[in-house]
């Protein structure tokens, strides 16, 4: 098959597998907060790359990393170990309750091993019949078997025959539900400290604190996934640090490249033990290109000016917000936490999310969907407060535009 090279948005069609269906605008340059287009037409982006470019595009300092490791050494193949590696597994244990890291290529990959590592220590501690997996509806954790399995959203996991088993899903932030369920047959219980494709429902502090003390009653595992909290997105360093309880296993990814593919698993020694040498593995996962990216990424961002820096903005963008909504009357809240954040449709335009992301488009801001009822916003944790007050403007004529129509 010959195929002319055009690249337009008819060209995805033409040469790529339909399971996405992206916008006609393609971006081929952003700096910062904004984007630009094949046409020049420019964007402020509020979407992040679903909270991936938390310095926003082409930061200095990740390209200054990327620019000095690409000179240096890309791949080793895991029977080596390299300097980014350890630099960035040292830095992530020195500012967590972690011990030991393991590092992946995407959020996916990194559930996958906090799962497999959850199962192995049940059965190598306890059991054959410790096996269950107690995870929530709504909950999205990648897109491998396993994980979109134990995500509890059917239209992603159905349509590709037997699931893996002994997973049970509750509704989310249900106490009476979790105690009912959890037994010492469960080996874990997953969560997101606040549910992203979900909704933006955060964890409520008292079903947070039945999770640990029933996995503590019955000898189970807490694993946090941050892949998208993570990296002083919700004004911590990752989340967990902003609630009552310490996880067992926790999972980064996202943000922790800022655009550059990377993730880790983090758990304490005595768990990581039973990833014995062979058990698990990862091809490019811990490559130095990735890693030192990656530690550009951690020296920024783990600091007081970005952390508290993000807790500002969520101020400025939900009062933003608020107002607009004062005088569209379009949503019953906003909710979430530090810069990921979701405005929820009133009844009136429930079902409208995507009709709010395409006309924001038209305005030249980007935004995302959380569902069908949820605009969500999860901006550069950088994102400059000029950027901010603009973008809110253009999302203020979308808003006006679908409430005139």
């Amino acid at each position: 098959m010959s195929v002319d090279m055009k690249l337009d948005r008819a060209q995805f069609d033409a040469v790529m597998v339909p399971n996405y269906a992206p916008a006609a605008v393609i971006p081929v340059r952003g700096e910062g907060s904004r984007v630009w287009d094949q046409e020049g037409n420019e964007f402020i982006d509020f979407a992040g790359g679903i909270a991936v470019n938390c310095l926003g595009h082409c930061h200095p300092a990740l390209v200054n990393a990327l620019k000095t490791q690409g000179e240096k050494l890309w791949h080793l193949s895991n029977v080596m170990t390299n300097e980014p590696a350890l630099a960035l597994a040292t830095k992530l244990v020195n500012s967590t309750f972690a011990d030991k890291v393991y590092f992946a290529n995407s959020g996916a990959e990194a559930n996958e091993a906090a799962l497999k590592l959850a199962r192995r220590y049940a059965l190598e501690k306890h059991g054959v019949e410790k096996d269950e997996i107690i995870a929530f509806d709504k909950a999205f954790h990648g897109r491998t078997f396993f994980t979109v399995s134990v995500g509890g959203q059917a239209a992603y996991s159905d349509g590709f025959g037997p699931k893996p088993q002994s997973i049970t899903h509750l509704p989310f932030n249900d106490v009476a539900a979790l105690e009912a369920a959890v037994t010492d047959k469960t080996c874990a219980i997953m969560l997101e400290p606040l549910q992203g494709e979900g909704g933006i429902i955060d964890a409520d502090p008292a079903f947070l604190k039945a999770v640990r003390e029933l996995a503590n009653k019955h000898n189970a595992l807490v694993i946090f996934d941050e892949v998208q909290t993570g990296v002083g997105r919700t004004g911590e360093l990752y989340a967990y640090m902003g609630t009552e309880i310490v996880p067992d296993i926790l999972t980064t990814a996202k943000a922790l490249g800022g655009g550059f593919p990377i993730a880790a698993m983090l758990t304490t020694a005595e768990i990581a033990e039973h990833l014995k040498v062979g058990t698990h593995g990862s091809t490019y996962g811990g490559n130095p290109l990735a890693c030192a990216i990656g530690n550009a990424v951690l020296d920024v961002v783990n600091t007081p000016e970005v952390l508290d820096g993000v807790k500002h903005r969520e101020q400025l963008l939900r009062d933003g917000l608020n107002k607009i909504n004062e005088k569209y009357h379009v949503f019953s809240e906003v909710r979430g936490k530090g810069l990921l954040l979701g405005a929820v449709l009133n009844e009136q335009y429930q079902g409208r999310s995507r009709d709010f992301l395409v006309a924001s488009v038209a305005e030249g801001l980007m935004s995302l969907m959380a569902g069908a009822n949820v605009v969500r916003f999860a901006p550069s944790l950088v994102i400059p407060e000029a950027d901010i007050a603009e973008g809110l403007a253009r999302f203020e004529r979308a808003v006006a535009s679908i409430a005139a129509a």
